[in-house]
């Protein structure tokens, strides 16, 4: 007998919406356990909140016994980030009958010295932790024991990873051979923090190449593209081949994936719930990355090499070792496979939501 279930979502995010990807691959791995994902969308941003909460109320009402796991980003229910509604949609999902968990794909709130996202952080951890006390199950992306939020961990509260995002075979495309070592940077963050990102990978590649010469770097995904001139323009005494794209196909990620020898993550620390790590794990790639407080197991059991955010210069070194040590990088490479399949892989991830779902 198929199981039902329904995965809401707030405003769609663009050019590429994560946590729609995120249901999309879960959604197929379910279907193999007889569980049928539906995904709805609360669209406030388009129909205004009167109007989409009056629709979400007749939907609702369709939905008694039934499992609505609730997809929590604070942008997605705010476009400031004060995401007050969520707990009002939560409560109108209770009131009709559903069984209601959440996923928090934002697991900590945001955090700034400014005044106004200081009333935002309290606002937002407001939420998370109304809503950690009034649903049925909690899905916490990164381990409980790294947040500095909730009061107390629930029994209904469980840990489980995310995934890649993206279709990678079974078992993966050979490896592309390429002439030169390619150094693989998998999106870069929006606005100021995208700046400094920037900053970083261009003295990392500077540096890297002063000690090998020739090499390649790969900056694909999301914002890669509004970053091209500065790369270009840092590099260009330098013998580094740059590629720059910007978003593209998934098929045609995966095929970049291949063509990379290391992945570079400066994305803040790397974590369980950021799907572009993920990704270089699935692709089967060692990981070299900046540590953070949601850094933890299982992403830790995966070939990453972790460098203290305050010592930057150590990116470098490490990215030398596995491009010039063999042995080392495939030693990493074994890692990443094995921690894919293991834990987040989709069908792990599925088997774990089936065990919470059909025992709750």
């Amino acid at each position: 007998m198929t199981l039902p279930v329904v995965a809401l979502l707030g405003r769609k995010d663009e050019p590429t919406d994560a946590v729609e990807d995120y249901c999309r691959y879960l959604g197929a791995a379910l279907q193999a356990h007889d569980i049928q994902l539906q995904i709805r969308r609360v669209s406030w941003e388009i129909h205004g909140w009167h109007e989409s909460l009056h629709e979400l109320r007749v939907q609702a009402s369709d939905w008694r016994g039934k499992w609505v796991l609730l997809q929590y980003t604070a942008l997605a229910w705010s476009a400031r980030g004060f995401p007050l509604r969520f707990l009002r949609v939560l409560k109108m999902l209770k009131s009709a009958g559903a069984r209601v968990g959440i996923v928090f794909h934002d697991v900590e709130p945001y955090s700034s010295p400014r005044l106004i996202d200081q009333v935002r952080r309290r606002v937002q951890v407001h939420v998370m932790r109304g809503g950690l006390d009034l649903c049925d199950l909690s899905i916490l992306t990164v381990p409980a024991e790294n947040l500095c939020w909730p009061k107390e961990i629930p029994r209904t509260s469980v840990f489980i990873p995310v995934g890649p995002n993206l279709p990678f075979p079974d078992p993966p495309i050979p490896k592309a051979q390429l002439d030169l070592p390619t150094i693989g940077v998998f999106s870069i963050t929006g606005g100021e923090q995208g700046a400094r990102e920037t900053q970083v990978i261009l003295q990392v590649a500077c540096r890297v190449s002063q000690r090998l010469g020739k090499l390649r770097l790969s900056v694909f995904g999301r914002h890669s593209e509004l970053r091209e001139a500065a790369l270009r323009d840092g590099l260009r005494e330098f013998p580094v081949q740059l590629s720059v794209e910007g978003t593209l196909e998934p098929e045609e990620v995966v095929e970049r994936f291949a063509e990379c020898d290391v992945l570079l993550f400066v994305r803040q620390g790397i974590s369980s719930r950021r799907s572009s790590a993920i990704a270089g794990i699935a692709a089967g790639l060692p990981i070299v990355a900046y540590s953070g407080t949601e850094t933890a197991p299982p992403v830790t059991s995966a070939g990453v090499v972790l460098v203290d955010p305050n010592k930057s210069e150590q990116l470098s070194n490490e990215l030398v070792e596995i491009l010039t040590n063999p042995n080392h990088c495939e030693e990493l490479s074994a890692r990443s496979r094995s921690a894919y399949h293991t834990y987040f892989s989709w069908s792990a991830i599925a088997k774990q939501l089936i065990t919470l779902l059909r025992s709750a």
